[in-house]
């Protein structure tokens, strides 16, 4: 199959704080499969970032990072396109035409903005709530087919999908109008200490999170501390928030089906299950954390995947931009 017949694949992760294990099962981990029938365009969106204040060293430390650990979960630099988002300006300044044709009414209820408003209280700048249309540019800017997201992210995604028609009908067909990938399992990964939320990097409580920085003890004494349901039965079930999660967790990184972890697990206790949850939560990071400590002593190997990325997403993304300036009625640079 040639690249033409195959769909463009999206998504990126903020370099912010520690990247964590629902970060892992909910995204990554499902980006590297995609890889051999699709298009695949994997970016660290560290613009996204300072919508919050950032240590300007710690970002730097974490994006190359985030860039050698994508490298690590099996996104393959030759068959994928990888690439910081800053480097290529063609997304800030799509972001800016669609801004003309996004609503404050539309962004003011975008759920993330209200979240981090309520955080973030002494900072509510205009780069958090344009963030939808920022996130929207990175998306229609590679024609995308399809974008994998979190339950989380669908109410972003339908703004990108929105703009896109809006644009198309204003001034003719431009934008291919993208499609949610979501998958079934891992989509949305929960805090250890409360399984009615999500895991969050940003959790004020070290222990609600798994980071793929955590070394082996760490792993253990986090499972250890999870909290569980009533009673001892290792079952998945909407009555029991917290074991679910952890099933979850279990099956997708021993990769045994949920229902066989149920019976292996039956009458053993949670004691045992949590441990088991541990171990193989400890054999599926620590090759990456190798692989991702191997790779970050290779500069001149990272930079180079950084040009190659820049390069050919910047050729893809000139050309959309190119288009839409067009038909919004820009005269072009000559040059």
């Amino acid at each position: 199959m040639n690249n033409e017949a195959k769909k463009t694949v999206f998504s990126g992760v903020q370099p912010t704080g520690k990247i964590t294990l629902g970060n892992y099962l909910g995204a990554i981990k499902n980006w590297g499969p995609l890889q051999d029938e699709c298009n695949c365009i994997y970016c660290v969106v560290d613009l996204r970032s300072i919508t919050v204040a950032q240590v300007p060293a710690d970002l730097r430390k974490n994006t190359m990072e985030l860039l050698a650990l994508y490298i690590a979960c099996g996104i393959d630099p030759q068959k994928s396109t990888l690439f910081i988002q800053s480097h290529v300006p063609q997304h800030a300044e799509l972001a800016w035409a669609l801004d003309t044709i996004s609503y404050i009414g539309e962004l003011n209820r975008m759920t993330q903005f209200k979240e981090k408003s309520r955080k973030h209280a002494e900072n509510i700048n205009m780069g958090l709530m344009n963030y939808p249309v920022l996130m929207a540019s990175d998306i229609l800017l590679y024609q995308t087919d399809l974008v994998p997201v979190g339950k989380d992210q669908i109410q972003h995604l339908e703004l990108a999908r929105n703009l896109a028609e809006r644009f198309n009908s204003r001034y003719s067909p431009t934008f291919v109008v993208p499609e949610g990938l979501v998958y079934k399992q891992g989509s949305s990964i929960k805090s250890l200490q409360d399984p009615t939320s999500k895991m969050s990097k940003s959790d004020p409580n070290d222990n609600a999170i798994i980071t793929l920085s955590d070394d082996a003890d760490t792993i253990r004494r986090k499972f250890r501390r999870a909290v569980t349901d009533s009673d001892t039965c290792v079952r998945f079930g909407e009555d029991k928030p917290a074991i679910s999660n952890l099933l979850t967790i279990y099956s997708l990184t021993s990769g045994e089906s949920i229902a066989d972890a149920e019976q292996r697990f039956a009458g053993k206790g949670y004691g045992v299950f949590k441990e088991a949850v541990a171990e193989a939560v400890i054999a599926t990071v620590e090759p990456i954390q190798q692989e991702q400590q191997r790779l970050l002593k290779d500069k001149a190997y990272l930079e180079s995947v950084l040009k190659q990325g820049a390069d050919t997403a910047e050729r893809i993304a000139s050309k959309t931009l190119a288009k839409v300036y067009r038909k919004i009625g820009f005269i072009p640079r000559v040059r």
